[in-house]
């Protein structure tokens, strides 16, 4: 069993808590998801359950945490960079791990996963990796070490359609107790048993953190009907209080216009008209304190505002790419895909999914090179790793700027306002926001520049859930064309016209479950 009570984690540097007060316990065999908007703690609570220093440089900690479970295994959101230069031979069968390693259940995990055995002793280093490679090489050392408590920093990102079919069964079934946060709704869907709602009201100045020992979608649902049922109820209660005070208010000024108008000669009915006003005077202070008990109107957090406000519409039928037995292959040469078809004309969104390591960012990067000089359209790539593309020492307004004009300032702290950037975000420097605000960043870049052919490649992986419903609307309603390589199974029936599957011998057509 974990068990953390009032926990409060403040951020030293923005002066304000990401979490506060928050109690809960976690019992063996609970898969508990930790969801919450981008820049609201969640990677923060994670690491300090783990008992990372790390955070200590920006993060002041209060609170109890009572731990009984005896081995514990952590998948970050990204390698580490100190495991970037080994190779898979000396993460596996390094002098450290070695006597601790199931090397049995090790070789078990690799056939569920579809992964090469024989890789396994390579000495193809970490950082040569796909993505999704990335995440099946240390998620598979982490399992085979035999922990009792696994916590995962967003497990599902970069994994093909096939694994994370396995990884949410595993998740599933498994007994272990899983900790774990998520942007993707299937999978959250899927597979929480129990939710850590980490929020940031009031324009994040007041944190809030809900404990729920519901699914993923019954919290959410229950959480909908609780904010409907008090916002109905709190309307009515003020509707009808509206009324009993313009009722008073008519009472009250009749009064007083008798008291205004009354003879002199009547000194008697003068003293009727005051204690008549007194009276009238106490109804209105017993409205007052009624008003003291009215249910509180719910608050959420802000949405986010991206509109894709500046693109110029393509033609429907305009042909923005053919490719005719394009070959695909990597930076030193080695031919992933011998021969590619592909058709995209005006407005059409198109989804490629395949398995890990196939090729299809790529196919991205060759589709992007035949794009991005073209002078009939505006195309925009985001890779992804998209924070390569920053200047992480610049600040987010300093990386929207163009002109450098006082006008055009204010229309960019506007727009980060409207993506739920405070004023301190905006003036951070870039390496201190989190993924997603990061990926916020970028598509707001491509949204001032006027693009209208998107190339993205995993837009959703660091968006959280309560932001992908956005998300999901402003690509679907997008006046130009979008190729996207995503494994978001709501994204790609949402957002994508058709999808492609990318193997040895093409694109093919599928259908997305």
């Amino acid at each position: 069993m974990l068990h953390v009570s009032h926990l409060t984690l403040h951020h030293l540097k923005d002066l304000k808590d990401l979490v506060r007060d928050l109690s809960f316990v976690v019992n063996p065999g609970d898969k508990l998801a930790i969801i919450g908007e981008e820049g609201n703690g969640k990677s923060t609570l994670l690491k300090w359950l783990m008992d990372d220093s790390k955070i200590n440089d920006y993060i002041k900690a209060e609170g109890q945490k009572i731990n009984h479970f005896s081995r514990l295994a952590y998948l970050p959101q990204s390698l580490p960079e100190p495991l970037f230069n080994l190779t898979l031979e000396d993460y596996y069968f390094n002098q450290d791990d070695v006597l601790e390693m199931d090397f049995s259940l090790l070789y078990q995990l690799v056939s569920q996963l579809g992964f090469d055995a024989d890789r396994l002793t390579s000495k193809q280093k970490l950082a040569e990796l796909s993505g999704g490679e990335k995440i099946k090489v240390q998620l598979l050392k982490q399992l085979a070490l035999n922990p009792d408590l696994l916590l995962l920093d967003e497990p599902s990102n970069d994994l093909d359609l096939e694994t994370l079919a396995w990884l949410e069964n595993f998740i599933k079934q498994t007994p272990l107790t899983v900790i774990y946060i998520s942007h993707d709704e299937a999978f959250l869907q899927a597979t929480a048993t129990k939710v850590i709602h980490l929020e940031q009201l009031r324009h994040k100045t007041v944190a809030v953190a809900t404990v729920s020992h519901l699914s993923y979608q019954d919290y959410m649902t229950e959480k909908q009907n609780k904010f409907q049922k008090q916002s109905d109820l709190a309307l009515k209660q003020r509707e009808e209080h509206e009324k009993k005070m313009a009722k008073y208010r008519q009472i009250e000024s009749r009064v007083h216009h008798e008291q205004e108008t009354i003879s002199r000669q009547n000194p008697a009915g003068a003293r009727l008209l005051k204690k008549k006003m007194h009276s009238v005077k106490a109804m209105g202070r017993r409205f007052e304190r009624e008003s003291d008990q009215f249910e509180d109107i719910p608050i959420t957090e802000d949405a986010i505002l991206l509109k894709f406000s500046h693109t110029q519409p393509l033609a429907d039928g305009k042909i923005i790419l053919r490719l005719e037995d394009e070959m695909v292959q990597t930076p030193d040469g080695h031919t992933l895909i011998q021969s590619v078809q592909f058709l995209l004309r005006g407005k059409q969104k198109v989804g490629i999914v395949g398995k890990n390591g196939i090729g299809k960012s790529s196919l991205l990067k060759l589709m992007w090179g035949k794009l991005k000089d073209r002078p009939d359209i505006a195309a925009a790539y985001m890779p992804q790793a998209y924070q390569d593309e920053f200047d992480l020492s610049q600040t987010p307004i300093a990386f929207l700027t163009e002109s450098g004009d006082s006008d055009e300032k204010t229309q960019i702290m506007t727009y980060l306002a409207s993506m739920r950037f405070t004023r301190e975000e905006m003036t951070h420097p870039i390496a201190e926001l989190s993924g997603g605000q990061q990926a916020k960043l970028f598509l707001l870049k491509i949204d001032l520049l006027g693009k209208n052919v998107l190339l993205l490649d995993e837009p959703t992986r660091n968006f959280s859930p309560l932001s992908q419903p956005e998300l999901r609307q402003v690509c679907r309603d997008f006046q130009g064309a979008i190729i996207t390589i995503s494994h978001d199974r709501l994204f790609l029936r949402e957002v994508c016209d058709v999808v492609y599957e990318l193997k040895k011998d093409g694109l093919s057509l599928i259908d997305v479950e």
